[in-house]
């Protein structure tokens, strides 16, 4: 029960820290794809454009389309090559991204520290 009501709480604590105007608004979708490119991109396997399309259990290949413009119009991703190969891009999370992450990071280890109450 103590376990749940952690959880709970962080994502009270999530949902207030979104609101925030200065963190990006970004729907569900965007959100889980901007996850998997930082957590590829942290592994030092970046995901590939083609890869992304692939990603059916988040949307179409359209939508995932969609999506990955609005992470780049919202500054959150960039498309980079690697060495000489010109027809491959990578996703990489950007600067503004990494902020994000860190602010989510330190969200969890306050609701982590923060006693539980009845």
């Amino acid at each position: 029960m103590k376990n749940s009501r952690i959880y709970i709480r962080f994502l009270n604590l999530l949902e207030a820290v979104e609101q925030s105007p200065d963190l990006p608004q970004m729907d569900l979708e965007c959100k889980k794809l901007l996850e998997i490119v930082a957590v590829r991109a942290q592994a030092s396997q970046p995901l590939t454009v083609t890869e992304a399309m692939g990603l059916d259990h988040i949307a179409s290949p359209a939508t995932i389309h969609r999506k990955l413009d609005q992470l780049k119009e919202l500054k959150l991703i960039d498309s980079v090559y690697q060495g000489d190969n010109k027809r491959t891009k990578y996703m990489m999370p950007t600067t503004k991204a990494i902020q994000y992450f860190d602010r989510m990071g330190k969200l969890m280890v306050k609701t982590l520290k923060t006693p539980l109450t009845r």
